[in-house]
């Protein structure tokens, strides 16, 4: 079995982030479960060619993301919150990808934000946003405050418990989607 392809991306614009950290995090814990080919991408090494609004006028860089994401075997997603949902540079990026793309595509989904009162941003902004794909999302969503990463660690066992929960299902999602590429490619070749 190949190495399932990975992309991490943090729709961040700073370093350190703490929303890097968080996704690179469910990333570690995914590739001690099965073996993974990942890339890491975050916002802030793709720089200012994101003011593009057609895909074919993106600089070489997000293109190159953007088929990566698109090109990947499942996602691990994280965005820090700005006034209560993603940030607009992240929900950019989303609207570059082919929704035909992300059907049935496993995705993780993270958050990070000021403190507990953003913490329901994945639930009500990240999960429907990839619904909206159809996207296979894992059903542990997982979100840091500034207290529960430090240095670029989990420090907090609530979260690193929820960053364990959210590896393990997108360790099965990618089993499935697996499973039902294998069983299409049988009926087509048998004809059916």
């Amino acid at each position: 079995m190949r190495p399932a392809r990975i992309v991490a991306f943090s729709g961040n614009v700073r370093r350190p982030s703490r929303t890097r950290a968080l996704v690179e995090a469910v990333a570690a814990e995914l590739g001690r479960r099965r073996p993974i080919d990942l890339k890491v991408f975050d916002l802030a090494e793709v720089g200012t060619g994101l003011g593009a609004t057609t895909r074919q006028a993106l600089p070489l860089p997000i293109a190159h993301m953007i088929e990566a994401i698109e090109g990947a075997d499942a996602l691990i997603v994280g965005s820090p919150v700005h006034n209560g949902s993603y940030s607009g540079l992240f929900k950019h990026v989303i609207d570059f990808l082919e929704p035909a793309a992300l059907a049935g595509k496993p995705v993780a989904l993270t958050a990070t934000g000021g403190g507990p009162r953003h913490a329901l941003m994945v639930e009500h902004q990240l999960r429907p946003l990839f619904g909206f794909f159809t996207a296979h999302v894992a059903p542990t969503a997982v979100y840091a405050g500034e207290a529960e990463i430090e240095n670029g660690v989990v420090t907090d066992e609530r979260v690193a418990e929820r960053v364990a929960a959210a590896a393990s299902e997108l360790a099965h999602l990618l089993d499935v989607a697996e499973a039902a590429r294998r069983a299409g490619a049988g009926r087509a070749v048998a004809g059916l």
